[in-house]
């Protein structure tokens, strides 16, 4: 019997068998595929560990692979994660650092990915897609509690220097005289309440003389308003007049050059007529018998003959 090939046998049969047990260990058929996605935080990741989950709004979905500082930067932190294939990794996904419950233990909490934003993609020259991040509450807080603290730093610096001596001194002086003050106002209080008095009766009075006044300037408006209506039928009445003189004027033109030389004319005619009824009068006094019979023939003058000369 081959003892030797026996042992051969019984070792590759155990090898075989350590093999199926790793396989079937890390998931055999069913193992799970993973995406390498890189994070750079600029905050402290202390507690964050490797193989710290990484969920995707409360899912898990992956793991923290590696962990270490930037070589160029060394205040950023440089997150590999290792999330499950098929996680919708969006190009707006939003990577955060969370503690769960008291015990603080640290774990990477995606967030974000709307419905039409596009999967994450590697960049041209980069070795893995990278996930924006977002500061932590813890971050927040120390933020928003150093600013606080700055304030108060001022505002102590600034309380410092107003409570000096010298304005101590200023705020003993003034309260010294509102105490004199005070006892002023107490001696002369009866004399405070009758000027109180004196005041409201003035000011029912103004109430009164400020109605009068109201309805004074109500009247003055209405007034007013009818002048500016007579000034605007003035202003008609103008315009009318204007424009009947205009009328008027071409008028005249018009007699000037058209009538009267006409009347003119007439009146020369008249005084010729009233000159020839003149003499037809002069000589019907002298002979009245010439409208029948006509004028006699005046006798020759001495030395005159009846021929012609």
């Amino acid at each position: 019997m081959n003892y030797a090939l026996v042992g051969a046998f019984v070792l590759a049969l155990g090898a075989m068998l350590v093999a199926g047990i790793l396989w079937l260990a890390s998931g055999g058929a069913w193992q799970q595929k993973y995406d390498v996605y890189l994070a750079v935080e600029d905050e402290s990741v202390a507690g964050l560990n490797l193989n710290a989950p990484v969920k995707y709004n409360g899912v898990d979905v992956g793991k923290v692979q590696a962990i270490h500082l930037d070589a160029v930067n060394p205040k950023n932190v440089n997150l590999l994660f290792a999330i499950e294939h098929g996680t919708p990794v969006k190009e707006d996904t939003i990577a955060t650092l969370k503690t769960q419950g008291l015990t603080g233990i640290a774990y990477v909490e995606l967030s974000g990915g709307s419905v039409n934003s596009p999967l994450l993609q590697a960049k041209a020259g980069a070795s893995y897609p990278v996930i924006h991040t977002a500061p932590s509450l813890y971050a927040r807080l120390d933020n928003v509690l150093s600013r606080v603290l700055v304030k108060l730093d001022s505002t102590s610096t600034n309380l410092n220097a107003f409570l000096s001596k010298d304005n101590q001194a200023a705020f003993q002086a003034i309260l010294a005289d509102l105490a004199v003050v005070t006892r002023t106002l107490a001696e002369h209080k009866d004399s405070l309440k009758s000027g109180l008095k004196d005041g409201a009766s003035t000011l029912k009075n103004t109430a009164k003389a400020s109605a009068k006044l109201d309805d004074l300037t109500e009247r003055l408006g209405r007034s007013a308003d009818a002048l500016q209506h007579m000034g605007t039928e003035v202003a008609k009445t103008s315009q009318s007049v204007g424009q009947t003189v205009d009328l008027v004027g071409s008028d005249v033109n018009r007699f000037s050059t058209e009538t009267l030389p006409a009347i003119e004319r007439l009146l020369g005619e008249l005084d010729n007529l009233s000159r020839s009824l003149k003499q037809l009068t002069d000589q019907t006094r002298r002979d009245p018998s010439g409208l029948i019979f006509g004028h006699k023939p005046v006798p020759n003058g001495p030395g005159e003959t009846g021929g012609k000369p």
